[in-house]
């Protein structure tokens, strides 16, 4: 490879971590027209693996707004990003797939904690405005409801 393709190499992966840690703050922040912007039009979320629904990603959007109101309080830690980029021939194409793992603790409105965690697949395009999602699939392997401990009086 040459140093400019090391290069865009390095930016489309820094791209696509901003596009993972968008999805994040989206949800966290319940920033919805964000989080479509997020995706190309045909874009599509699946939450069945979380107890949710599968869909176009502004149908989604409207699911999540709903869902997320039992949460005021919500914060994705996302880490362990292995990212795969398309690869023709010693050069970065217009696709890439994105594995993360997730821990997600939540607060419900009656002050009960809620902790998930679990593993995302991304799948993203290269486009004009940059990379979007195409889909994302999350596949939930815990969770946890913790009881407010009272205060010491």
């Amino acid at each position: 490879m040459t140093q400019r393709v090391d290069l865009a190499t390095v930016m489309d992966r820094l791209a696509i971590d901003e596009v993972i840690t968008g999805y994040a703050v989206a949800v966290d922040d319940g920033d919805w027209s964000g989080y479509r912007a997020l995706f190309t039009p045909e874009g599509r979320a699946d939450y069945r693996g979380a107890g949710g629904i599968e869909g176009p990603a502004a149908d989604v959007a409207q699911w999540l707004a709903e869902t997320m109101r039992l949460f005021p309080v919500r914060q994705h830690l996302i880490v362990n990003r292995r990212v795969r980029l398309q690869d023709l021939g010693g050069y970065p194409g217009d696709g890439a797939d994105a594995q993360a793992d997730y821990v997600n603790p939540m607060r419900l409105e009656s002050g009960e904690d809620f902790v998930c965690g679990g593993r995302y697949a991304f799948a993203l395009a290269r486009t004009v405005g940059g990379w979007r999602l195409r889909s994302v699939t999350v596949r939930e392997k815990w969770r946890h409801a913790a009881f407010p401990v009272p205060a010491a009086g």
